[in-house]
């Protein structure tokens, strides 16, 4: 009897999640929108009636500054923040934890956040560029098409990199271009690798919407023996992947679990449980033509 008295009390005293604020990088990118739906769809299972804000910072700090600035001013008690600079970030992320609020980061690493729960970036990109140095038997050009210098991008070009520097008979032809981690994006950079560049083997891009942007490039110029690997495994890679396209594999993610393992450890911490380890890395597997028949895919609950 005592026991379940006791029960009861720790349940009661626990602290509601009453609202949420999210702050991600894009919510053009469809990567974004299911981070977004999960994390809405853990918090109600907290609460039915949580109140779950989500807002787009397209990749400008001010603009999150701003967003931040809000979720405090109306007392949320969770922010999950997809950093637009991992270091710069901090100022606004003590002002939230100064008012209670526990900040989670999402995607990326954000200085000063409660915890942190991302893919495992660095190998999303080796084993995309592994791809590439299999496939090209270890010769050939290549190209990094890179993106905003967020740290998830910078961890997948420093994976993709780490490979690449074990095979003296590949060359980069460049990767420091930003492809805005956008379709439009990673279709402009592409032309004019595609003009500059005779004769380009393979080119990693940092993220789906890029490998269909870079892939509409190549097949507009008509630059047969080209093929784009990439990181996300988001739906348009699927479909890229079972159709005629130039695209032949991508390190998947998993935005999904990602907000629900973020939900998850930030109510934990909101009650004074932290985490063994506030840094969350989650694998990542290499879709392909061949095995992407198999894969379950981004954009359902797990």
């Amino acid at each position: 009897m005592g026991l379940c008295f006791l029960v009861l009390g720790l349940a009661a005293s626990a602290r509601p999640l009453k609202a949420v604020g999210i702050t991600l990088g894009s919510l053009g990118n469809p990567y974004f929108v299911a981070l977004s739906a999960g994390a809405e769809a853990r918090a109600r299972l907290f609460n039915p009636q949580v109140r779950v804000t989500t807002v787009s910072a397209d990749y400008d700090l001010n603009k999150q500054f701003s967003q931040i600035d809000s979720f405090i001013a109306a007392g949320v008690d969770l922010i999950l923040i997809n950093a637009a600079d991992p270091r710069a970030v901090l100022p606004a992320i003590k002002r939230a934890q100064a008012a209670g609020i526990i900040v989670v980061a999402v995607d990326v690493v954000a200085l000063g956040a409660n915890a942190t729960v991302q893919t495992n970036n660095f190998q999303a990109g080796a084993q995309s560029c592994r791809y590439i140095a299999d496939r090209l038997g270890g010769r050939g050009n290549v190209i990094i098409e890179n993106g905003p210098p967020v740290a998830s991008i910078v961890d997948r070009v420093k994976g993709c990199k780490s490979v690449f520097a074990q095979f003296p008979g590949i060359e980069i032809l460049s990767s420091d271009q930003d492809g805005k981690a956008s379709r439009d994006g990673g279709f402009n950079v592409a032309q004019g690798y595609l003009t500059r560049y005779s004769k380009i083997d393979a080119i990693f891009t940092i993220n789906d919407p890029q490998a269909i942007g870079t892939d509409l490039a190549v097949r507009q110029l008509h630059r047969d023996g080209i093929f784009i690997t990439s990181v996300d495994g988001a739906p348009d890679i699927e479909t890229a992947l079972k159709g005629n396209t130039h695209i032949a594999a991508s390190s998947s993610q998993d935005p999904w679990a990602i907000a629900v393992t973020a939900v998850e450890i930030g109510y934990d911490l909101l009650n004074g449980n932290a985490p063994a380890d506030p840094m969350r890395l989650l694998p990542s597997t290499l879709i392909t033509r061949d095995n992407v028949n198999s894969y379950r895919g981004w954009t359902r609950p797990r």
